[in-house]
């Protein structure tokens, strides 16, 4: 089945439903109701329809039995408005997303607090040892503060002479060539 004509049969099949639901379906239990999206198997044979409910348990259970229901005017009402040769079975399920987005939210907040708790515990903290401790060849030569012979690697010209690499003066193009 072509994927465009499958999504514009979700956006119409989404649309009759809400219109259904916001028209002609007067069942009192039907409650604040949002239909968020539409999805039809790539035979076009059954599609779910994904709602929410805002209010309490109750509510939600009602508002599924009131769904229940209208699921056969529902899809007499699909089918003649599509044209379709062959009307899909409808279902209707409880959309979880906001229940996920509300517990990701929730778990964001408490991160931001650890963060900001380990933030504080932070403040005014000195790192233990050097403040520098990443050493940098010639640093030692130049400072006059060399070691008496213990080094294992020697001098800083000893080092260079044995890794065969000479250091690029302010001369050199650094292994470019100039054309």
């Amino acid at each position: 089945m072509n994927p465009a004509r499958t999504r514009k049969l979700n956006e119409r099949i989404a649309q009759i439903v809400a219109e259904m639901l916001e028209r002609r379906i007067k069942d009192p239990r039907l409650g604040f109701v949002t239909i968020t999206e539409a999805r039809v198997t790539g035979d076009l044979r059954e599609a779910t329809v994904f709602y929410t409910v805002y209010g309490t348990e109750e509510e939600q259970a009602g508002t599924a039995a009131a769904l229940a229901s209208a699921t056969g005017l529902i899809r007499s009402e699909v089918g003649r408005q599509t044209g379709i040769k062959h009307t899909p079975s409808i279902a209707f399920e409880l959309d979880k997303v906001p229940d996920t987005a509300r517990s990701i939210e929730d778990l964001v907040a408490r991160a931001r607090e650890a963060d900001a708790a380990v933030a504080a515990s932070r403040e005014g903290a000195v790192p233990a040892g050097d403040p520098d401790p990443y050493k940098t060849p010639g640093a030692d030569a130049e400072s006059g503060d060399s070691e008496s012979g213990d080094s294992e690697s020697g001098d800083a010209e000893s080092d260079e002479s044995e890794l065969g690499e000479i250091p690029a003066g302010p001369d050199d193009d650094a292994g470019y060539s100039r054309s």
